[in-house]
């Protein structure tokens, strides 16, 4: 399905709908649940917004603390709750300050973008929206559609390289070997609910 197609499903399923409409784009690492966003965003057109769960990984401050920064990107080191909140905000009509995830920073930079009350339909994407898990798996009721995208190992794996490479980074394949291919099976094997799955 294009993300033409996809923005028209959606904006029928939002059509008299009362308040925001909230998607979620769930997905692997890799799999394109970003561009997939921006793309929608793009075709949805104004009064649609993207709110990504990266914003929410913890500071590698704390994850150094905790012992998780090896792991940083897996269930563990996001501020689930802190996403909750927001989310509940957003589907309360409130003008919301949402963090933003720098990449080339690797860190998330607080009230660095804004959902405003014209934004009616919230395009939300991260990893583990849908995993059936606590405390994950209270997200769920947040969703007014659930898209899961999936590829291959051997998809991701290439585009993971990729990404490393172009930020630089000398340990990207062990990265990509220790801790972004094992999130990846997470997201595959315990993602549930999705009203549509996308192989991307």
């Amino acid at each position: 399905m294009t993300p033409a197609a996809l923005a028209d499903l959606i904006r029928d399923k939002a059509t008299g709908h009362a308040g925001r409409f909230i998607v979620a784009i769930a997905g692997p690492p890799a799999s394109g649940k970003t561009t997939l966003a921006r793309d929608l965003q793009r075709h949805l057109g104004a009064g649609a917004r993207v709110v990504a769960m990266d914003g929410f990984h913890y500071d590698d401050a704390v994850l150094t603390a905790q012992g998780h920064l090896a792991r940083k990107g897996a269930p563990h080191t996001f501020d689930v709750a802190g996403l909750r909140h927001c989310l509940e905000r957003i589907r309360a009509g409130d003008t919301v300050a949402i963090p933003v995830f720098d990449r080339q920073l690797e860190l998330s930079r607080a009230a660095a973008d804004v959902v405003l009350p014209t934004d009616r339909i919230i395009l939300v994407e991260g990893n583990y929206l849908l995993l059936d898990a606590e405390p994950w798996s209270g997200l769920a009721a947040m969703f007014d559609v659930r898209i899961l995208l999936r590829a291959s190992e051997a998809v991701l794996t290439a585009r993971l390289l990729a990404r490393w490479q172009h930020y630089g980074r000398a340990d990207g394949p062990d990265r990509v070997r220790t801790n972004d291919l094992p999130n990846a099976r997470t997201v595959l094997t315990q993602s549930t609910g999705a009203d549509l799955v996308l192989d991307h």
